[in-house]
Order: C-alpha cells, then sequence, then structure tokens
C-alpha cells in the first residue's frame, strides 16, 4: 500500500457505525458514529479526502457485506477482516464501539489483520440457499426426535424391521391413538411438524436443482467434478462450492485445510512440540460435509454404479484423482483405526485428507475452463 494512504477502521453494527482514521504520519483518530445508512456512509466518504488514498476495513459480523458492496461501488479499497484474528492486548479490560474501530484503524495498518473472501452477489445467493437447506435438515432432524421421544415416553413402538420414517413407519403413526386428547393434539402437532419439515426441505432442493442448472459453466463443471470422488453427491459438491468459493484461490491445499478448521491446535515452546484438538476456526459448513463424506472410506476401492454414473463424462485426470483418493483414503482408515484411533479422530484425519483431493480436482477443473474461455 502507498505510504500516504488512510486507513479507516469500522466497528459496524445494524444502527450505528463507529468510525476511526489511522494517518500516514501516526496519528490515530476517532472520528465518532454514524447511522449505518448508505446516505451517511457517502457523506463520510466524502469528507475523508481522496477516495484512491482511502484504505477500509470492518470486521465479518451479521450485517454481512452489503457494506463492503457500497464502498466498493464508491471506488473505496474495503477489506471485511477475521474478528477472530483481530489482535488483542493482554490485560486490556475496556471495550466499547470507537476503541474497536481505533484498534482496527491501527492493525489494518501495521498489516496485522487477516481479510476473509467476500463473494459476489450471485455466489453469496445460493450460498444462502445452501445454507437454508441446512438448517431445514435441522430443524426436522430437531422434529422427528420429539415425535419419537414422545411416542417412546407412552410406550409406542414401531413393529420391528420398519424403517425409520419410511412408507410403512408413517402408515403405523396414522394407526396410533390416544385415549387422551391432549396426546391426541400433541401427536398430531408433532406430525404436523414433521410432514412441514420434509415438505420445506423438498421445496429448497428443487430450487436449489434450478439454480445450479443456471449457474455459470466453470461453477457447474467444479460441481460435476467433486462428484467423482466417493461420498461426496451433488448436494456435498454444492455446498463445497458455495463455502469455498474459487478453489485455485488457496495456494497449497494446507491453506484449504486451515480455511476448514480441521488442522490441529499446537502449544508449542523451546524443545517441545504440543498439539491438541481440531482448531474449529474455519469454515464449520466445510468441515461438516468433509466429516459426512470421510465414513465410506471404510470399505475397500471400488467403483460401484452409482459413482459410475456420477463420473460419466470426466477427465481421466479427474477420475485418475478420484481413484488415488480412495487408495489413500482408505489406507488411512485402515492405518489409524488398528492403531486404535477413536472414530471421531480417525473420521477427522480422513476428511482432512480428502479436502487435499478436493483441492487438486478445483484447481484441475478451473485451469482447463480457464484455458477454454482463453
Amino acid at each position: 500500500m502507498e505510504k500516504d494512504s488512510r486507513f479507516v477502521g469500522l466497528d459496524v453494527h445494524a444502527d450505528t457505525i463507529a468510525v476511526a482514521v489511522a494517518e500516514p504520519g501516526g496519528d490515530v483518530r476517532t472520528l465518532g458514529t454514524i447511522p449505518n445508512t448508505r446516505d451517511a456512509v457517502r457523506r463520510l466518504i466524502a469528507k475523508l479526502g481522496a477516495r484512491e488514498r482511502l484504505r477500509v476495513c470492518y470486521e465479518a459480523g451479521p450485517t454481512g457485506y452489503v457494506l463492503y458492496r457500497q464502498l466498493t461501488e464508491l471506488g473505496v479499497p474495503c477489506a471485511v477482516v477475521a474478528p477472530t484474528l483481530v489482535p488483542v492486548k493482554a490485560g486490556d479490560r475496556v471495550k466499547t464501539d470507537r476503541r474497536d474501530a481505533a484498534k482496527l484503524a491501527r492493525s489494518y495498518r501495521s498489516g496485522d489483520l487477516t481479510p476473509v473472501w467476500v463473494p459476489d452477489a450471485a455466489h453469496e445467493a445460493l450460498r444462502d440457499l445452501v445454507r437454508a437447506r441446512e438448517a431445514a435438515k435441522q430443524d426436522q432432524l430437531r422434529a422427528r426426535h420429539r415425535l419419537s421421544k414422545f411416542l417412546l415416553r407412552h410406550g409406542r413402538r414401531a413393529p420391528a424391521g420398519f424403517k425409520a420414517w419410511g412408507a410403512k413407519h408413517d402408515a403405523w403413526l396414522d394407526t396410533v391413538r390416544f385415549d387422551a386428547p391432549a396426546h391426541e393434539a400433541t401427536l398430531a402437532d408433532y406430525r404436523h411438524e414433521v410432514d412441514h419439515a420434509t415438505e420445506r426441505i423438498a421445496r429448497l432442493e428443487r430450487a436449489l436443482t434450478a439454480v445450479v442448472a443456471a449457474a455459470p459453466a466453470p461453477v457447474r463443471a467444479v460441481i460435476a467434478a467433486l462428484q467423482a470422488l466417493r461420498g461426496i453427491a451433488a448436494l456435498g459438491a454444492v455446498t463445497i462450492v458455495t463455502e469455498v468459493g474459487q478453489l485455485s484461490r488457496f495456494a497449497h491445499a494446507d491453506e484449504l485445510m486451515g480455511y476448514s478448521g480441521a488442522v490441529p491446535s499446537e502449544h508449542s515452546s523451546g524443545p517441545k512440540t504440543r498439539r491438541g484438538a481440531i482448531t474449529k476456526t474455519g469454515n464449520a459448513h466445510l468441515r461438516r460435509i468433509l466429516m459426512e463424506a470421510a465414513h465410506p472410506y471404510r470399505h475397500r476401492p471400488a467403483v460401484g454404479y452409482t459413482l459410475r454414473i456420477r463420473q460419466r463424462g470426466l477427465s481421466e485426470e479427474i477420475k485418475a484423482i478420484a481413484w488415488k483418493a480412495q487408495h489413500r483414503l482408505h489406507a488411512r482408515y485402515r492405518h489409524l483405526s488398528d492403531k486404535g484411533k477413536p472414530l471421531p479422530k480417525v473420521i477427522t484425519a480422513v476428511g482432512r485428507e480428502l479436502l487435499g483431493f478436493v483441492w487438486a480436482i478445483g484447481v484441475c477443473v478451473e485451469r482447463e475452463e480457464a484455458a477454454r474461455a482463453a
């Protein structure tokens, strides 16, 4: 950055924005608080001087990227920074909006802040839809638990051999009756919630299929290629692409693993090296889908009918990477299991390495699409 740049820190809330400026000469000044409106932000930028000299930052949070996009439209460089990576002074027990804004401006000037990736509007819309579907699945699970535990408390169990929540199970639920009207009303309400959650998921999945079909060709190509991997079907591939964005923005697979938060924590000093549980300081949605995709690697390498269908039309290079992943991850799974490692640790290790193959396939496809576009 230029030596005469002015670094602006914004502490953004739903209704207000606290502003501070770090001048090139070393002074950090707080400029007070403005309303969080488009007009107020535009007036602030006009007062701060030449836009090409400004460098603005604020923490990622519930207000999203609306402010980032407004500043970008105004021609002001803006960075959205990771809140958990903002430096904190030991012993500092005073926290106010103005102090937070000044700390952001000062840290941004010194280069101590880590920007996050900001998706474009279309990508963010697709990600919101994927997360809405994930939330609907969680709501469905809770609704089913309420109903099943209610029935269990009253000694009502489905006949042996019935698949939970299948057609026979639903038919059995139609036969369940209670003498007390209150119990009948409770059963009806719980069943309504289960049916509502199921319909909601189906509606979101139809919308997701339509949106993915209309996505740009490079995005659809990456989604199709990731399905060559065992354990990653259409929904998993879409989730990875929406949460990560362009995979080639990571220079190496290790960086993507760190982004997922699935790497071990470390507390080392002097000659001692101590590693602990995974950091979890990353994208939880990405980490969840990887842990789910790691389970099938307990089976021996094979390309079954479903996987063969998913790999149809893909290049031999992509298929070779997926086949290599099966051998390596199955061996890793067996090795850790034979050593007596707990299943969660085995799944975490396999999921982390799976992310390396996701990165390799994504980079390969993005390179091919870039060459095709050129």
